[in-house]
């Protein structure tokens, strides 16, 4: 109330002010014909002129809203990346046959520009990802992803996603991989079949994590120089990183 009370007001005085000119402008000038249509004129206006504010004011509104909802979304990829993904990509990395490949276009460093980051995306999104899950633990993967399936549905939560539909994507690619894993009893005795069923779910993830990632890392070098830094040091598709600063 005491907000509506000062605005009330605040309009009062306004008019007010704008009242006195105009009679002002009247007692000097005596010119009632010229004050009229200056008044209507103005009036006219005045309504192209609330549109056109409006319109600015609507826009700078929806880019400020867009850009905290991307900063917010980013905080739920980092950490994302930090609790599951990074690790994740460590393990299929363990039992991939692309990876000097991959290590070689995604060797990041302070000096890509955006274009390296959409370049490494694009190979990403057409490489042949080739993580054999007969080579892997089974049974520490399965119990890893289920030990953060919590986490992962708290994600699903954040209403912020909606807005991120890869990103949602690729976790429910990691979702499923969990439950294929999670409805075997002994995945420690597959056959090959259902080794290379689970292969084929695990690469679907790979590749979306790998996609993202670099997308992240992107975000780390334009917003969080800082982060980024760490994050070239701990480059799980660079064999030669290292969290030590060497230079």
């Amino acid at each position: 109330m005491k907000k509506i009370g000062w605005q009330l007001k605040f309009a009062v005085v306004l008019l007010f002010l704008s009242f006195a000119f105009y009679v002002l402008d009247y007692a000097i000038f005596h010119r009632l014909e010229d004050l009229t249509f200056y008044f209507i004129s103005n009036v006219a206006f005045l309504f192209i002129d609330v549109l056109i504010v409006m319109l600015i004011l609507h826009s700078l509104l929806i880019y400020r809203e867009k850009q905290a909802m991307l900063n917010k979304l980013n905080m739920v990829v980092g950490t994302f990346f930090s609790e599951v993904g990074v690790e994740l990509i460590q393990t299929c990395i363990r039992v991939d046959a692309s990876l000097p490949v991959l290590a070689a276009k995604l060797k990041i460093t302070a000096d890509w520009k955006e274009k390296d980051f959409l370049e490494a995306q694009k190979h990403l999104d057409k490489t042949d990802f080739k993580a054999d899950a007969s080579r892997l633990d089974l049974r520490e993967l399965k119990s890893y992803l289920i030990g953060r399936r919590s986490f992962m549905l708290g994600l699903l939560e954040n209403p912020n996603l909606l807005e991120h539909e890869s990103f949602t994507d690729m976790l429910w690619a990691v979702f499923h991989l969990t439950d294929e894993l999670a409805h075997r009893k002994d995945v420690s005795a597959l056959n090959p079949p259902d080794i290379k069923h689970i292969s084929g779910d695990m690469n679907r993830a790979y590749r979306l994590l790998a996609i993202h990632w670099v997308g992240y890392m992107k975000h780390l070098k334009q917003d969080y120089p800082y982060l980024f830094s760490l994050a070239v040091r701990t480059n799980p598709f660079d064999p030669d990183a290292s969290i030590e600063v060497k230079q």
